[in-house]
């Protein structure tokens, strides 16, 4: 077979396979609005902040900023979510405009897929596994967390904004060795995906240090978040571990805000912005560590007499 013709084939099976995990995420979401609506006997709608946070996030998340720690700023500052809701809100308000990303990103992006199918399967899976704990932690573990991956991706941030991080080779794939590292790279970027940490900056990292061309990270990042997210999104609906509201913000908005961004803008001058969101995700993980240690204190048993 030639090897265009089996990429190809690749390519629309890996098409048909997200438009599967789409429709099991849409079941999912649709059906928790439904019981919300029941429950409540009013409909769950999305309020004007969320609907503008999910524009603005998933609008620079298009360029290369990444949603997931702005998305976390921006819930903490306006008090929007609950702190031990912010990780599944995240996973699954973002989900179908990453979904739309995966599809563009992959069509006009070359990377060989045997190498792009197997990170994304790894991915999933710690996913799967990730979200099953994270959605029964207790809101300090998730502080914690959270405030510790944040911190973890503003120092990525600036490396990159400092280009000290390395500029990667020519390769569109990788085998032996150097593919069991990716596969297991993205297997834990697909765990902490599911505690609020993006992927698009360890991504880059790991897939530069493996030599291979850094375009070839946008395919493969949202392929992994259009797979894993529906998965993800799927066990925090389950446990009832999101805010509906928010994330029908982040979804209904941020779904127009990829195909302007992708179609339209294409490219923008984002140096500045870029160091203001490594200040703003500093000041919040800052925040949630704190909260963390309040809490603590709070708990803390008296002693006795």
């Amino acid at each position: 077979m030639d090897p265009t013709t089996g990429s190809s084939l690749a390519k629309n099976g890996l098409f048909l396979g997200l438009g599967l995990f789409t429709i099991w995420y849409l079941v999912a979401f649709i059906g928790a609005w439904r019981r919300k609506n029941a429950e409540g006997g009013e409909r769950a709608m999305p309020t004007p902040a969320g609907l503008l946070t999910g524009f603005g996030t998933n609008f620079f998340d298009t360029l290369g900023i990444g949603s997931f720690a702005p998305t976390t700023s921006i819930f903490r500052f306006l008090k929007m979510v609950p702190d031990e809701h912010i990780p599944g809100t995240l996973n699954v308000g973002h989900t179908l405009p990453v979904i739309a990303q995966a599809y563009i990103f992959t069509r006009i992006v070359p990377v060989e897929m045997t190498t792009m199918i197997l990170m994304i399967l790894a991915a999933v899976l710690g996913a799967w596994i990730g979200a099953g704990l994270v959605s029964s932690w207790p809101r300090r573990t998730i502080q914690i967390g959270m405030g510790l991956c944040l911190l973890a991706a503003a120092a990525l941030m600036a490396a990159s904004q400092l280009q000290l991080l390395p500029s990667g080779g020519t390769a569109l794939g990788v085998d032996g060795i150097k593919l069991a590292i990716a596969v297991a790279g993205n297997f834990l970027l697909g765990a902490l995906m599911t505690l609020g940490i993006g992927l698009y900056a360890p991504s880059l990292v790991m897939i530069s240090l493996l030599g291979m061309n850094v375009q070839a990270a946008f395919p493969i990042m949202m392929g992994s978040c259009a797979f894993l997210q529906p998965v993800s999104s799927a066990r925090f609906i389950r446990a009832g571990s999101f805010d509906l509201k928010a994330s029908l913000g982040l979804a209904i908005a941020g779904l127009p805000a990829v195909l302007i961004a992708a179609f339209i803008v294409r490219s923008l001058p984002l140096g500045v912005l870029r160091w203001l969101v490594v200040c703003v995700v500093l000041y919040t993980a800052a925040t949630l560590l704190l909260a963390a240690r309040r809490g603590k204190s709070v708990i803390a048993p008296q002693p006795a007499g």
